[in-house]
């Protein structure tokens, strides 16, 4: 099955599903495809944002186990990529910000008010919620 965007001669947008490209053909020449709002069959195919194909997600994420790996990359990343600085997250990014420190890649926890002081002096940052196993520390 494929899904087409749909445009009759007076502008009236619609979809349609066919078999295939050549089933949307032979029934638009032989008139049988009509706009729904104005029974008009000068009907022709839009652009469309994207379309997917495929019965299953051989080359996409199958499931957990493919979650689990990248989460765990993501976090192997952070770890080896980014300095520590625990609670003190907040004040060593407002140093950066302002220039008393060199600015570095820096991971840690702050709390909403200093979420929002960071975000109201206009310091980038963002959330990554990391993994915590057993056998490796985070």
């Amino acid at each position: 099955m494929i899904v087409f965007d749909l445009q009759c001669a007076n502008g009236h947008t619609f979809e349609g599903w066919f078999e295939d490209n050549k089933a949307f053909d032979r029934q638009s020449r032989e008139g049988l495809i009509s706009c729904p709002m104005c029974n008009d069959t000068s009907v022709s195919k839009m652009l469309s944002t994207f379309a997917i194909k495929g019965t299953h997600a051989s080359d996409g994420l199958s499931g957990k186990t493919d979650l689990e790996k990248i989460s765990r990359k993501i976090t192997d990343y952070v770890k080896k990529n980014f300095a520590d600085v625990g609670s003190d997250f907040a004040k060593e990014a407002l140093k950066m910000h302002y220039g008393a420190s060199e600015p570095k890649n820096i991971r840690g926890v702050s709390t909403k008010q200093e979420e929002k002081t960071m975000q109201e002096e206009g310091i980038n940052f963002f959330k990554v919620p990391l993994t915590l196993s057993s056998d490796k520390e985070v």
